[in-house]
């Protein structure tokens, strides 16, 4: 009776899994790259791709890393409205930057806390030597669920 109950209950989970597709995004409002999607949703769950201090139509928002930070945030935002949600739904950020000393000042710390409330997800912080473009100073990308 165990067995059958434990069978049972794995071809359950197995048709639980495969029942969770993968749907590919690409919201209007942000920039369209044929090499990846900006957003994956499976079931609640949202991955959505690094968002740069890059406007839709391809220009970066000024030289600093605040500009460009509001703009990447701008970005997450736009993804997450597409998808029915906002910031209070992303549950874990990972942020990469040129300088972390640059992103440590109390203007960035101010941004974030205004942005994300009483409720920040949980994050990583990386400092690596160069982003995609030699203008990015910051990168954001998300994980976030749809209520």
């Amino acid at each position: 009776m165990k067995k059958l109950a434990a069978a049972i209950l794995f071809v359950l989970l197995i048709n639980r899994a495969q029942a969770q597709k993968l749907e590919w995004t690409n919201p209007d409002g942000l920039g369209k790259n044929p090499a990846y999607s900006q957003l994956v949703r499976v079931g609640k769950l949202l991955f959505i791709a690094g968002q740069t201090g890059v406007t839709a139509d391809g220009k970066v928002l000024g030289p600093g890393m605040k500009q460009q930070y509001e703009q990447a945030l701008n970005n997450l935002v736009t993804a997450l409205k597409s998808q029915g949600t906002d910031l209070a739904h992303v549950a874990k950020i990972t942020t990469y930057v040129t300088s972390i000393d640059e992103f440590r000042t109390p203007a960035m710390v101010d941004l974030r806390v205004k942005r994300f409330g009483s409720h920040p997800p949980a994050s990583t912080l990386v400092q690596v030597v160069r982003l995609a473009d030699l203008a990015y100073k910051i990168e954001v990308d998300a994980i976030a669920v749809v209520p």
